[in-house]
């Protein structure tokens, strides 16, 4: 799916169907809830944060059968979340139309922005639709919730729970909340066996967005203090970030595993690994369902929003004047180059990597988390 044509679509054509298209009537939910529809567009952060919500429907209805409509970018995700009965595609137009042409009792667009994905709520046939309220979307739903740029996107996904169950405004994150197979983890261990059981940091270079990263040289330079110390490197990504990864690895310093691995292979050997090192990226937030600490670089990116949160989790964010720029998913150009990326040192990601990797919570050296890795 082409984001950059879709986005045109969705400000074009989404902004005048939504306007011409009838609002629902409101009514609430009396009857027992047995299906349920949720759209999910969108990347890899986004569907594993919204595993949470999955999670508290099947407590709160241990009867429903819940359906995804997701993306091809993100569907794998949703095959490695347990709960999830159906899922569909809108890049397959059988499988969009089936979506479509479902009945449910309630269907929530999980969509912030986009306008699209609320018009499909609209026209799907449910006589409870909900959604976030921050445009003309607003008009397609029988339920709207406010959206606030400095929630945790995992609780701004909890509050469109709040028609169906009555919330105390906590989100409990219990890890790991992806469940990743014996299979696929057989499969992934064979691709390590040249680290010979030992302990490995993952490295994930790409971003969905230039701006975010913070280049394969600088990575390189920090794989390089890191090797000294003894820690092994794995590259992680997708094809398009190959090349990144062969900057990082050559000359043996890591094992370059992008472009190698499907997304839930990915998330296996971010699983086996000690720690990620990551930019504000879908597979950061892999980490974090998997309860594998993380050092992520953020810039342009809403951090309040977006970054991992706890004490096993390291965020770099310089908080420039201008930062952060990116509102809805959307960065304009930066006529700086991105300084807030530019102005991380390798330095300071080292020292939080290793601080993550050596030390307990009182400033104490505990090798063991580490499998006593030399220094």
């Amino acid at each position: 799916m082409n984001i950059r044509l879709m986005k045109l679509l969705d400000t074009v054509i989404g902004r005048i169907v939504a306007f011409i298209t009838p609002s629902p009537s409101r009514i609430q939910l009396s009857f027992t809830l047995t299906s349920l529809l949720l759209v999910r567009p969108g990347g890899i952060g986004d569907a594993v944060l919204l595993a949470p919500v999955i999670f508290s429907l099947k407590e709160t209805f241990p009867s429903v059968r819940i359906t995804i409509l997701a993306e091809k970018r993100n569907d794998g995700i949703f095959r490695l979340i347990q709960g999830v009965d159906k899922l569909l595609c809108y890049d397959h137009p059988g499988e969009f139309f089936q979506a479509l042409g479902g009945r449910y009792d309630v269907v929530i667009d999980t969509e912030q922005w986009h306008r699209l994905s609320a018009v499909v709520a609209r026209l799907v046939s449910a006589p409870i639709k909900i959604g976030f309220d921050t445009n003309e979307r607003r008009r397609m739903f029988t339920h709207t919730i406010p959206y606030s740029q400095d929630d945790y996107e995992s609780v701004s996904f909890s509050h469109l729970l709040e028609p169906l169950i009555a919330r105390d405004g906590v989100v409990t994150l219990r890890v790991p909340f992806l469940s990743i197979s014996n299979t696929i983890s057989y499969q992934v261990a064979s691709l390590l066996e040249q680290l010979h059981d030992m302990p490995f940091v993952t490295i994930f270079p790409g971003a969905s967005i230039l701006e975010r990263r913070w280049g394969a040289e600088s990575f390189r330079r920090a794989a390089e203090k890191l090797s000294i110390l003894g820690i092994k490197i794995v590259v992680i990504g997708g094809k398009g970030d190959r090349q990144q990864g062969d900057v990082i690895a050559g000359g043996k310093l890591a094992l370059n595993l992008a472009g190698m691995t499907s997304l839930s292979e990915t998330a296996a050997v971010i699983q086996k690994s000690a720690l990620l090192l990551s930019g504000d990226s879908g597979l950061l937030h892999v980490a974090v369902s998997l309860g594998v600490p993380t050092v992520s670089l953020f810039g342009p990116g809403r951090a309040k929003k977006w970054a991992p949160q706890g004490e096993r989790h390291t965020v770099i964010n310089k908080e420039l004047p201008c930062s952060p720029c990116t509102t809805f998913g959307n960065t304009p150009p930066c006529p700086i180059h991105a300084k807030c990326m530019r102005d991380i040192s390798v330095t300071e990601v080292v020292d939080a990597v290793t601080a993550l990797l050596f030390y307990d919570g009182s400033g104490n050296c505990d090798f063991s988390k580490t499998q006593a890795m030399p220094v």
